[in-house]
């Protein structure tokens, strides 16, 4: 409970800043279709400077799970690994060797 507290604090966070700030993010490609043990990326490009992006896994029964917290470098777990360059203002989510299991919506969200 305390997690999806922080997660949802943490985006309310985020929505003010952007709206003094005007940041811009964008996720590519909007749509990833996954095909069973094939491997696959998601950038999230954001527009200005900032110190650290957050994946998110959201499950079809809208249950939400955050993947990564990263300010730099690179982070692995398991099959998924997510690096970020601040300098080019951009994060990157992989996944490798999908599963049917991973089949939800991704999304990140950067502070």
């Amino acid at each position: 409970m305390k997690t999806q507290r922080r997660v949802l604090l943490s985006l309310l966070w985020i929505q003010i800043c952007c709206l003094r700030v005007q940041m811009k993010v964008e996720q590519s490609p909007g749509v990833l279709t996954l095909q069973e043990g094939r491997n696959s990326s998601l950038i999230c490009n954001y527009s200005i400077s900032m110190t650290s992006v957050q994946w998110f896994q959201q499950n079809p029964d809208g249950r939400l799970i955050s993947l990564f917290y990263i300010a730099s470098g690179m982070q692995q777990k398991g099959r998924l690994k997510s690096t970020i360059n601040s300098k080019e203002r951009y994060s990157q989510l992989y996944i490798r060797d999908s599963q049917p299991g991973d089949s939800a919506t991704y999304f990140c969200a950067v502070e």
